[in-house]
């Protein structure tokens, strides 16, 4: 009888060892099936009552603010160093010569562009051409009717540039696409993407202060100086009127 009752205690022991290994084994199951989501809400509702809780929103909307006023900032600085940039000097109507784009060669492409405005307008070889968005080329040669425009993506085209937040100078090369390479002076350019590109205020040659492009690559490792890629602002390839500049007779 002892013995029985012995055996049947030892039977419901085991019984019961067996559902707690198995509850715990369901457990530590559920945490690594779920990755601890259970646990972690858990966890949270435990922290609930001691978490800084208005302060932390305080702290959060704070950061947020922060960034936000930061972003604006930059945003303005940009904002007035491209309106700097694209402020073109005031000529009047007698400094200008609206001109039509008539003749344009697809293997001349980058090359140059012909207009309906020549000597007998009072167009002169080296007269600044712009577009819509700024310069374009300079005046390569006239005749009576019409001229022969070059423009800044010819191959070998050579105009000096200015960056204004930088106070650098360079050397704007064609290079036969839509993106001509500026060349800099100093062995440390300090250019960045996104800088704009105009023709220097001290130039000599064209008026000071025309939009050029925007950098869009720099490389500061090359040799023998650094050099960036310009995207211009007036692009060649969709002109079909210009605008000659007789300020620079």
């Amino acid at each position: 009888m002892i013995q029985t009752r012995r055996k049947i205690g030892f039977e419901l022991l085991l019984k019961r060892r067996f559902w707690v290994i198995f509850l715990f084994g369901a457990i530590l199951f559920g945490i690594r099936w779920t990755k601890g989501a259970g646990y972690l809400d858990f966890y949270s509702v435990l922290l609930k009552p001691i978490l800084p809780g208005t302060a932390q929103s305080e702290w959060i909307k704070a950061g947020e603010d922060f960034d936000k006023n930061l972003r604006l900032k930059l945003l303005e600085e940009d904002n007035i160093r491209l309106r700097k940039a694209l402020s073109l000097n005031q000529l009047n109507n007698e400094q200008r010569i609206s001109a039509a784009v008539i003749s344009r060669s697809s293997k001349s492409w980058w090359h140059q562009l012909e207009i309906n405005k020549g000597a007998k307008d009072r167009v002169l070889k080296g007269n600044t051409v712009i577009g819509p968005g700024g310069l374009i080329g300079l005046v390569d040669s006239t005749t009576p009717l019409t001229s022969r425009v070059r423009l800044l993506t010819d191959p070998g085209h050579q105009v000096g540039a200015w960056i204004e937040r930088t106070k650098r100078h360079g050397i704007l090369t064609g290079m036969g696409t839509n993106r001509p390479k500026l060349i800099f002076l100093n062995k440390d350019s300090l250019a960045k993407v996104g800088d704009a590109v105009t023709t220097s205020p001290a130039s000599s040659l064209l008026p000071p202060n025309l939009t050029i492009g925007v950098v869009q690559v720099v490389n500061e490792k090359a040799l023998p100086s650094p050099y960036a890629i310009v995207q211009l602002t007036a692009s060649p390839e969709a002109i079909d009127w210009v605008q000659v500049l007789k300020n620079n007779e």
